[in-house]
């Protein structure tokens, strides 16, 4: 006798969708959904198992016994499996037993669709909603207008296990998040945060990109509607909100995707294509319609039920080659013989025309590391479809130069000017990201030369560069305060140094940037434009400085940016500017609330000398490793 009533929420339009790959709602059908049938209350479960020979749903309601609630199989060829139990309610612990086809295997599985998950190292799948009342209309009303490429874009990247902690070790929940986190980024002006993958994971150290809850904000912080609060906190305060996303591959952990019903369904079969030996981890099937139908379901669920702004998607680079981190005969190449995986290429382009045509004022981010084309270009014109892509070479260049020691900079300036020659090819956010400090690179601030005041002189430089620079730009948390050592996810940043003066003056100098980027048009409005950047001298190496220009729309707007790399002050720097108006200072790396020296002049005004190609010029005085921003 069965226990399982026959229901379904799938119609045939909805089965052909699924199997053409063309079904972007699954979340919505696929998973466990309480409701209620003929007046009894309960939950549909419906799985995706076309090698599964039966498949039943194990839980707390019946002991994890197999056999006692076997769903039914459609007879439509979906290889979906359904039904409804009545009596299992919200908060029931649950799995699916799989018995396979394939060899008689039987595998134990969480719910892929799962929208709440157990504690790690607990892997049961919980049946939940989470209904939430949304208080962020003004928002999302207005997120086209605040949100677009030609918008201020200053990114602060998070991990919420380890931006602070209570107790010494334990860290915030969502809740708890909502109001300390929400207002730090509110005070340092940030215009969005970016949060490391918040997607269920079984392993701490993975730090969230080993994921087995795609559906599923973790347990470790609180509840699903607990990270509601958190984002609803976020655009109150006018700040968007990006997650890290990641289709690019998955752990191989017993209860999650991979060989899920006893055959290879969501990993590609090939291993040389299914199995990535960087990171020992699964990847997707892009081939696949059903596969391709899950992550895009995927993507667009947290735009859909969590109101995100945007999806950072990590590790493009691993998707878009067959020989990735591969030797030769590790690979095969496409039908074409060469290394492009033509299939995680038109997901991609898929995934990002779907997620742009269903949210207004969205974006996408790629991280792609190689000079591939047209990752930010429409898809319409041959493009990857992104709105955005962080711009790797830029970082590495730009922190090679900064930890050179001043007196050898003259001879690599080419390490700093080098990016304004692709800087337009696709539209790039500058990163500091996690990566920049772990696995002995040392914290920014440690990797700077000199004594104690050339080092934060120096990382108040690179910020003010960064933020001068055409492109959207991120930074890892610590960062804003010169955390002095590497990360560690285990423990909280080194809140106690935000005490001592030149710490605290590194946090000043983020918050003046971002008024400065957000109140002057030039630095965002033509931020992905040739016509936002013009060059006055890139090329002094007698004085190791540079010197340009940054342009908005209107010309009256225009800044002149000049970076001294050494710790030499330039008290009489002539500088050639394009009008013959006077020159008001508005940032000053070097200012003594920042614990610099104070030098620099406060205005300027063009004399009729030629210099630099311009018919008039001013005299500046530049303070020892700073950045001085004219308007």
């Amino acid at each position: 006798m069965s226990n399982v009533i026959v229901h379904s929420l799938f119609s045939e339009f909805d089965i052909n969708l699924f199997k053409a790959g063309k079904h972007f709602r699954l979340y919505d059908k696929l998973g466990s959904h309480l409701t209620e049938v003929d007046g009894v209350k309960g939950t549909y479960f419906a799985v995706w198992a076309p090698s599964a020979k039966s498949v039943s749903v194990i839980g707390d309601f019946n002991y994890w016994n197999a056999g006692e609630h076997e769903l039914n199989v459609r007879w439509d060829a979906s290889g979906i499996w359904e039904g409804f139990i009545p009596g299992v309610d919200k908060g029931t612990k649950y799995k699916y037993k799989i018995h396979s086809h394939n060899n008689d295997i039987w595998t134990e599985k969480a719910d892929p669709f799962a929208r709440f998950c157990e504690h790690p190292p607990n892997t049961a799948s919980l049946v939940w909603d989470a209904p939430y009342d949304w208080k962020d209309k003004k928002w999302m009303d207005t997120r086209e207008e605040k949100n677009g490429l030609d918008k201020p874009y200053s990114v602060y990247e998070v991990h919420l296990g380890s931006w602070k902690k209570k107790n010494g070790w334990e860290s915030l929940t969502y809740i708890e998040m909502a109001d300390q986190l929400v207002d730090y980024v509110d005070q340092m002006g940030f215009t969005h945060v970016e949060f490391m993958p918040v997607m269920e994971y079984p392993f701490d150290p993975s730090w969230g990109y080993q994921i087995t809850g795609y559906f599923a904000p973790t347990s470790r912080f609180g509840k699903p509607e607990d990270f509601k609060v958190l984002v609803d906190k976020f655009h109150q305060k006018g700040i968007g909100v990006i997650l890290d996303w990641v289709p690019s591959h998955f752990p191989e952990d017993a209860h999650g995707l991979g060989y899920f019903d006893g055959s290879h369904l969501y990993e590609h079969p090939d291993r040389r294509r299914g199995y990535h030996p960087d990171w020992k981890s699964l990847i997707f099937n892009y081939g696949r319609n059903e596969v391709r139908a899950f992550l895009i379901s995927n993507a667009i669920f947290w735009l859909d039920h969590y109101h995100v702004d945007g999806l950072r998607v990590d590790a493009v680079a691993s998707m878009l080659y067959l020989d990735y981190s591969r030797e030769d005969g590790e690979w095969e190449p496409n039908m074409y013989g060469n290394n492009e995986n033509l299939e995680a290429l038109s997901f991609l382009r898929e995934m990002n025309q779907e997620v742009y045509a269903s949210f207004k004022g969205v974006q996408t981010i790629a991280e792609e590391s190689t000079a591939f084309s047209g990752v930010t270009k429409p898809v319409h014109y041959g493009g990857l479809g992104f709105g955005m892509k962080w711009m790797m070479g830029w970082m590495h260049d730009t922190l090679e130069f900064f930890k050179k020691e001043p007196i050898y900079r003259s001879y690599d300036l080419n390490d700093i000017t080098f990016s304004m020659t692709y800087a337009f090819t696709e539209n790039f956010v500058l990163p500091f990201s996690h990566d920049e400090v772990v696995y002995g690179k040392q914290s920014l601030l440690y990797r700077m030369p000199g004594d104690e005041w050339q080092r934060f002189a120096n990382l108040r430089l690179l910020f003010g560069y960064m933020f001068t620079h055409p492109g959207g730009n991120l930074l890892f948390m610590g960062g804003e305060f010169g955390q002095s050592s590497e990360w560690n996810f285990q423990e909280s940043l080194d809140w106690h140094l935000t005490q001592y003066d030149f710490h605290s003056g590194i946090q000043e100098v983020i918050k003046d940037l971002n008024k400065v980027y957000k109140s002057n048009p030039a630095l965002y409005e033509k931020q992905f434009s040739p016509d936002g950047f013009q060059w006055i001298e890139y090329n002094d190496r007698e004085n190791t400085v540079v010197t340009y220009i940054r342009k908005g729309n209107d010309p009256k707007d225009d800044l002149i940016v000049a970076c001294n790399f050494t710790p030499v002050p330039r008290e009489k720097y002539r500088v050639g500017v394009p009008k013959n108006t006077p020159l008001k200072l508005i940032f000053n790396s070097d200012d003594t609330k920042y614990s610099g020296s104070g030098m620099g002049k406060k205005s300027l005004k063009p004399s009729k000398t030629e210099w630099n190609g311009h018919t008039q010029s001013v005299v500046m005085t530049l303070p020892p490793l700073s950045v001085v921003v004219y308007k």
